[in-house]
């Protein structure tokens, strides 16, 4: 299968992400492609995955036409004829961003990730463990990791240009946003997520938490929902078969990438600085795998094969 480890478009290159490139293609409107780059521990692996970036931009477009009622989203197209038809010039350059780019209407990000948990994991359950609360507000007693929460919480962060974000308290959101603009984005969030969370679970997936990214249109001044939206890179999938309360479960993932640093960490041949080790092909496999896997189960579909 080809990879892309990143593009060079005849067109202005406004940002290079750890996974996307961003491209202007005129004032309004730009080009964002997904590359088959993948980072774990704050390091981009030297080898890519391939079609990742086709599932998580084919997977981004699903989720912006299901949840279209609820919020607009920035996706103007990402079916490849669709953006030819909509931007003749970029037919020279298709091979290098078919299925993997996304034509999107520019807008001002805010500066906040919107993260919703259904199902106590990751941080989330550390802070559980530590304190009994979830993003500063208490849980009840005697959760048990994975245990699902009795309802949907949002605890958004700051965004991190590199490192970890920083989970902030809706007050503290409040105060960087105002109130009315704070309170649209948790209720867009919370709407977003319990729809997917419905729709995923009749598909074998449970969403154990995502983030979402708000922007405001530069044409409109509306809310848009923007950058990817619950794919495998921004979303905790489990395989709703094997979900049991207790422990840490499968993800449909990076896990299998995850899973071979760690154990490289653990014996020593590795300390999680730059740069990142080499992945075995058999570990290149079978994350592919997991993320085809990911797009089957929430589309019902087989992925394109926009390559041939």
């Amino acid at each position: 299968m080809a990879v892309v480890r990143k593009t060079e478009l005849p067109l202005p290159l406004l940002h290079r992400g750890k996974v996307r490139e961003m491209y202007e293609v005129d004032s309004g409107t730009l080009l964002m492609v997904a590359s088959d780059r993948i980072s774990a521990f704050d390091c981009v692996l030297p080898q890519p995955i391939p079609r990742k970036g086709t599932v998580l931009t084919q997977i981004s477009r699903h989720w912006f036409g299901e949840t279209a009622d609820i919020v607009h989203g920035h996706c103007l197209a990402a079916e490849p004829d669709r953006i030819v038809r909509l931007h003749s010039e970029l037919e020279a350059s298709r091979e290098a961003w078919a299925g993997r780019g996304m034509l999107v209407e520019r807008s001002e990000p805010f500066p906040v990730e919107c993260v919703v948990r259904g199902y106590l994991a990751g941080s989330g359950w550390k802070e559980y463990r530590e304190h009994g609360t979830l993003a500063g507000e208490p849980l009840p007693e005697g959760l048990r990791e994975a245990d699902e929460l009795p309802e949907p919480r949002f605890t958004p962060a700051t965004k991190a240009e590199s490192g970890h974000d920083e989970n902030i308290s809706f007050a503290r959101m409040r105060e960087l946003l105002g109130l009315n603009t704070a309170e649209i984005l948790r209720e867009f969030s919370l709407a977003v997520y319990r729809f997917a969370r419905a729709a995923a679970r009749e598909r074998g997936i449970l969403i154990a938490d995502t983030k979402f990214e708000f922007g405001t249109s530069l044409r409109s001044g509306e809310i848009l929902l923007i950058d990817e939206v619950l794919t495998p890179d921004s979303s905790r999938f489990w395989p709703a078969e094997t979900w049991e309360p207790g422990r840490t479960q499968p993800s449909l993932d990076k896990q299998p990438v995850r899973d071979y640093l760690e154990g490289l960490v653990g014996d020593g041949g590795w300390d999680r600085n730059p740069p990142a080790p080499d992945l075995p092909d058999d570990v290149v496999r079978a994350t592919t795998e997991r993320y085809l896997d990911a797009y089957r189960r929430l589309t019902g579909r087989e992925l394109p094969d926009y390559d041939s």
